[in-house]
């Protein structure tokens, strides 16, 4: 069984154009599967003897520009969006809605290997490092262009969680926050009894503005002293049987079964790297698939359990 020799940096990956449209209810930073889903193309294409694995994924962004405007402080934000070629009969395409970002982000990735003698020679790291690299800026990441990446390194998994946070400043990490999304619906319970954890998502984008003195309005949110909530996009869950290949018409892909799905949310937390001192590990964003049962729908969601 493969275990955990090492980390893999990838120190100020520059993408253009990556996705911002992370699901039906939530914009702005892509969906964690964006990133999860690159690495686990990268895990295929790695080119070495002995089997070499890419796991869990930190995520941590130095800048993030969403590509939005609006004409002035009291109109609402709008995408930025491109101007199609025009057709062959010389009309304007129709224009298809779609959300931008461009993004500055260091990813942390395990690196699992069965051989224990594997990656252990320098001449072989560097190798593997230089691969690496290649193949990452010849593949999409969460939707966009690779444009840039500044270096890539490998650390051993025995080496002190100290090295590996400074090599991630100045930036903000992506943690699961399930504790706050439970002691907030706990909140709006007693408020209302059949609050449920989508009303307290909900109310981690709202701004509350209470009437003080004359001209003097104080705003006040769910998530004051909790420190940066942003609602996620963590996966899908089952919402029709699993129907065989070829069964289902117009899908994608007619070689394999096709279900339909609906969006999982929860809660997360963008965080200092200096704050994971004592659990680094569980900051790594893995796949998690139930197994099909009978009576029970499918889950495929992203969480932070580890192993």
């Amino acid at each position: 069984m493969a275990s955990l020799r090492y980390y893999l940096l990838f120190d100020h990956v520059k993408i253009h154009n990556a996705n911002a449209i992370s699901s039906p209810l939530t914009y702005g930073f892509p969906a964690i599967s964006g990133f999860l889903g690159a690495i686990h193309a990268l895990s295929r294409k790695i080119e070495s003897e002995n089997p070499i694995y890419l796991d869990g994924v930190l995520i941590a962004c130095h800048e993030c520009d969403v590509q939005i405007y609006r004409p002035n402080n009291y109109a609402d934000y709008t995408f930025r969006l491109t101007r199609n070629p025009l057709a062959k009969n010389g009309s304007t395409r129709s224009i298809i809605e779609e959300g931008r970002v461009h993004l500055d982000v260091s990813l942390l990735v395990e690196v699992k290997i069965e051989d224990r003698e594997t990656l252990d020679d320098a001449d072989e790291q560097q190798a593997f490092i230089q691969q690496m690299k290649q193949k990452l800026y010849q593949q999409r990441v969460a939707g966009g262009h690779v444009v840039d990446i500044e270096s890539v390194a490998l650390y051993s998994a025995s080496e002190s969680n100290k090295h590996l946070i400074n090599a991630l400043l100045p930036a903000f990490v992506l943690v699961e926050a399930p504790q706050d999304l439970q002691d907030i619906t706990a909140e709006l319970q007693q408020q209302d009894p059949n609050a449920t954890a989508l009303d307290a998502l909900i109310e981690t984008a709202m701004l509350h503005h209470h009437p003080q003195e004359k001209d003097h309005w104080q705003t006040t949110s769910v998530k004051q002293g909790r420190g940066w909530l942003v609602p996620l996009h963590l996966g899908y869950q089952a919402i029709s049987p699993l129907f065989s290949a070829g069964k289902v018409e117009h899908a994608r892909s007619n070689e394999h079964a096709t279900q339909f799905v609906e969006c999982i949310y929860g809660l997360g937390k963008w965080v200092f790297p200096l704050r994971l001192k004592e659990n680094l590990s569980q900051a790594f964003w893995r796949y998690k698939c139930s197994e099909l049962q009978s009576n029970d729908a499918e889950i495929y969601v992203i969480n932070q359990e580890t192993n």
